[in-house]
Order: C-alpha cells, then structure tokens, then sequence
C-alpha cells in the first residue's frame, strides 16, 4: 500500500497564548496522516513558549526568536516544509479533524486543481459559533475583482505551485493571503468544496477585527501591480468598504457581544 502523502501544516504565533492550545491540538487531533507540523513564534511574552514545550515531540520544528511579522513568520515556516502539501493556521483558529484528510484526498484526485479551500465557521474567544464565512467559488477573474470568497485557514495547496510562485511578500501584513490567491489562480485552478474544514476566531484584539481598512489598501497594492485600472470592481468595492466600515465593525461586535446588542 502506498504511503499517504505528507502534508505540511506552519502556525505563526506571537503572544497568542490563550488559543495556541486549541489550535495545536486541532493539527494533532487531523485524521489525515502523516502531517509535518511546523510552528514560528515571535519571542511571545505571554506564555507561548510553554504551550509549545507542551506539544514539542508533536512538532516537526519549531522556533521561538524574534521576526518582522506574521508574513515573516509563515515564510520561515514554509523554508523548512517538505510536504507535498501546505496550509498555514493562525495560533488563534482551529481545524476540524477531517480537514486535511478531505482537502488531500480532493486533490489526489484532480491534479489539475491547484489549491482546494472549504468552509469556515465564525467563533468567538470562547469557542462558540458566532456565523459563517461567506465561501465560495472564485477564480483569478473574481478575485481581481475583489471578491475573495477563500477562508485562508480553510485552504490546502500544492507544494510545487508554491516553489514557483512563493514567498510570501514580506511588505504584507493583513492582504498576504489573498496576494498569494491571485499568484496560486494565475497558474492553476481554485477550487471550493463546500465541506466543513476550519473555524475563524474573531476576538477583541484579532486582525480581522481591528485592521480590515489595512486589508483592503493591500489588496489595491495587488491590483495595481497586476495592471489595474481606476473604474474597476475591487476599487468601488474598496470605497464601498470604507463607507460602510462603521456598520461592519458594528456587526462584527454584535456577533462577538451579543448581550450588549
């Protein structure tokens, strides 16, 4: 019987100590295997480094020193994969343990589809279902137009396709994923499978929270370098965004503080 191939998971992690845990323990609790786990950690000051000591024999490799960043982090992760596969999962959200079992098993089967994504639930600090993630199927086209439609801690691709269009730009800090979207759709297929796979923290002090203006001015960085035009979709969409921040970050805090709704 041939050996399933191996699957290589990085987790950056800076002074996330309070979910470090869970999210490590989601990788080891995969029914997939085998998986080289990886995890990068800034020099955290809050306990990290315990949490990792914990869960050490489970780790391919870890580090704990000093970096410029998430973006840092995860190319430092991905410098010592040798998986045929790679996904990255932040220190603060979790996968459901058929993820990377159906996400290989999916792309096994179509060599053509370059990277697979599946669902994504909404959870808060505590763990609780707070919504969805709006998923779906999108293609090079759709995300120059700005609809993303991919939950990062969802979606699985191919190592070889990262050998040509990886690292990621270390100058991102909050749109490095969907820049690395547009460079995977350039050269291969996206593909949604609407399977259950991860769950998004959304928290007080998380990026998603606090920095979804930054988000969008990175991701018109990538417009323009692709030869973007003025009147297109994703620059509406932009101002759009802008406008409604106000009423975005309000939902968001309704779906974290309900009781103050």
């Amino acid at each position: 019987m041939s050996r399933a191939p191996l699957v290589s998971i990085v987790t950056p992690s800076f002074n996330q100590a309070p979910y470090l845990d869970a999210a490590m323990r989601s990788v080891f609790a995969q029914e997939h295997s085998p998986i080289e786990y990886i995890l990068i950690d800034g020099a955290s000051t809050d306990g990290s480094r315990q949490v990792i000591e914990r869960h050490a024999a489970g780790l391919a490799y870890w580090v704990s020193e000093p970096d410029r960043g998430q973006t840092d982090a995860i190319n430092k992760g991905f410098s010592q994969a040798t998986g045929a596969y790679l996904a990255w999962l932040n220190a603060d959200d979790r996968l459901r343990p058929q993820a990377v079992g159906e996400a290989v098993a999916f792309l096994e089967a179509h060599p053509e589809v370059g990277m697979v994504y599946g669902d994504a639930d909404y959870i808060d600090s505590q763990g609780r279902l707070v919504g969805r993630f709006p998923a779906a199927q999108t293609d090079l086209a759709r995300l120059r137009r700005g609809y993303v439609h991919i939950p990062q801690q969802a979606s699985f691709w191919r190592a070889d396709l990262w050998r040509r269009v990886g690292p990621l730009d270390p100058s991102f800090n909050f749109a490095m994923d969907y820049d690395l979207w547009v460079r995977l759709a350039r050269i291969s297929q996206l593909h949604y499978l609407p399977r259950p796979w991860a769950e998004f923290r959304l928290h007080a002090v998380s990026k998603t929270i606090q920095n979804d203006r930054q988000a969008w001015d990175e991701m018109l960085r990538v417009h323009w370098r692709e030869g973007g035009r003025w009147f297109a979709p994703i620059v509406a969409k932009y101002w759009i965004r802008r406008l409604v921040a106000p009423l975005i970050h309000a939902r968001r805090r309704r779906m974290l503080y309900p009781a103050e709704a």
